[in-house]
């Protein structure tokens, strides 16, 4: 076979790990990144994803003489994004030339200077001041998918990142973000060896399992609506019959489901996840639920020899995408280590609560029961700045410039303003939650009277055929 020369701004196509072929372009590294020892490679960015990692010069292709070989066995959506961002790529770059010789004869004096990555370790505080951005970087998913290969590794491996780091973009406005706690950037972890099983594919699912494959995670899924495992039976992952056949074919499952009836007819049904308990297998309840479901879920899958852990997530479908939910766990501690890198393929941070099952199911009802409220209470003030002829416009831009400030108001106002309420986070759901949390707030004798209050206005919404809308359509039900 001839030897093909390759160069720095060559596309290619790079094979990392058990990946498939992925176009990339071949670019100087950091300064401070050494080249891993051994056989040739070279530094390749991966366009959709903006990875980064050392690739083994036998593992790369030419991108041209090789694009329809790969698009006739790579057919993911993630991978069509990719092949079309190399092709935005190729039309801006075509672009640039027509106009090159315009170029020439203007000074490079003023010229924008490209943004190295400078990557420190966390003791580096000195490189940590300086000035803000309009967009900080944590709010681009990308910056959570970089790959770094640096130690005397084979090349083509992907290096788990042991430490918590900080990465900056140096420029003029000096952008920093430290690395979220308890987990890991995504894009930088080792995939477990352990049989992932993923039951429910809803809003938030649906994210969790791509997260799940694309950090490499060997994934069989199932719902109860079997068309929606195609999407991800053509990105890798294995299809179940039934949760029972999931669970007797992977060594941890996971269930992600809309409320606690369930959440039980799924263990306790036909077919259903009791069934296929043996002992060891491990099984995480990831809904957000009852203390009281949580308990009875652990005692009957315990009973059986398996192994217990809720892990309900804050989140919306969103964050769910991006990999950057928040894991609340208690239960089995083993198991959450034994789930590690799979928290960190679908979350930014994770916690474990020390004490029985059912503190993280309180923990998350108390969360979403302040979030629930809150929300409610923007959309009062926005229908009552409109009832009293004030801007509502003006009254989030003065809401934003406060202590109030957040993405979340901004982005669920903005919607509310726009008359967008395709769903993020269901408003049956945010109502399911209330519920339960009052629910909770009684059984302890404890009042609730804003999460009540709350409740009252999600159910007058539902009442206004806004169930299966975004949560911020409760504005509806001030305005009906």
């Amino acid at each position: 076979m001839a030897t093909v020369h390759l160069r720095i701004g060559d596309l290619v196509w790079g094979k990392l790990g058990r990946y498939p072929p992925w176009p990339g372009k071949i670019v100087s590294p950091p300064k401070d990144l050494k080249k891993p020892r051994g056989k040739k490679c070279f530094f390749v960015k991966f366009f959709g994803t903006e990875d980064h990692a050392w690739i083994k010069v036998e593992q790369l292709k030419p991108y041209h003489p090789h694009k329809e070989e790969m698009i006739k066995i790579n057919k993911g959506k993630r991978f069509q994004q990719a092949v079309d961002a190399v092709e935005e790529y190729l039309k801006k770059a075509k672009g640039k030339d027509q106009t090159h010789s315009d170029d020439k004869s203007k000074s490079d004096k003023g010229r924008k200077a490209a943004k190295p990555m400078k990557i420190i370790e966390e003791d580096d505080e000195d490189a940590f001041k300086g000035g803000s951005s309009d967009k900080p970087v944590k709010d681009d998913p990308h910056f959570h998918h970089f790959l770094l290969s640096q130690s005397e590794k084979p090349a083509s491996s992907m290096e788990p990142i042991t430490k918590r780091l900080k990465i900056i973009e140096e420029d003029t406005r000096s952008t920093s973000i430290q690395a979220a706690d308890s987990t890991a950037i995504n894009g930088s972890i080792t995939p477990t060896d352990k049989r992932i099983g993923f039951l429910g594919l809803g809003l938030m699912g649906s994210g969790v399992v791509s997260n799940l494959l694309k950090m490499g995670h060997v994934v069989t899924v199932w719902n109860r609506t079997a068309e929606k495992c195609d999407l991800f039976i053509q990105e890798g992952a294995r299809l179940g019959r039934t949760p029972a056949e999931v669970v007797s074919m992977c060594d941890i499952t996971f269930s992600c489901v809309s409320d606690p009836k369930a959440a039980r007819d799924l263990v306790l049904g036909p077919s259903g996840v009791l069934q296929g308990i043996r002992p060891g297998k491990c099984y995480v309840e990831m809904s957000t639920v009852d203390p009281e479901t949580i308990t009875e879920l652990s005692q009957v899958i315990t009973s059986r020899g398996g192994r217990f852990l809720e892990a309900p997530v804050s989140g919306s479908q969103q964050l769910s995408n991006d990999g950057m939910l928040v894991i609340v766990a208690a239960g089995d501690r083993s198991v959450y280590e034994d789930c590690s890198s799979c928290f960190q393929a679908m979350g930014k941070t994770s916690f474990f609560i020390a004490g029985e099952a059912g503190n993280a199911a309180r923990m998350m009802l108390i969360l979403n029961m302040v979030q629930g409220s809150f929300m409610a209470t923007i959309a009062e003030g926005l229908t009552l700045a409109q009832a009293t002829g004030q801007s509502q416009q003006t009254f989030l831009d003065i809401l934003c410039q406060g202590q109030m400030a957040s993405t979340f108001v901004d982005q669920k106002c903005q919607n509310i303003l726009q008359g967008n309420f395709k769903p993020d986070y269901y408003l049956k759901h945010i109502q399911k939650d209330l519920r339960l949390a009052i629910s909770m707030g009684d059984s302890v004798n404890h009042p609730t009277p804003m999460a009540a209050a709350a409740n009252e206005v999600y159910k007058r919404a539902k009442a206004l055929d806004q169930s299966d809308n975004d949560m911020s359509a409760v504005y509806r039900a001030y305005i009906h």
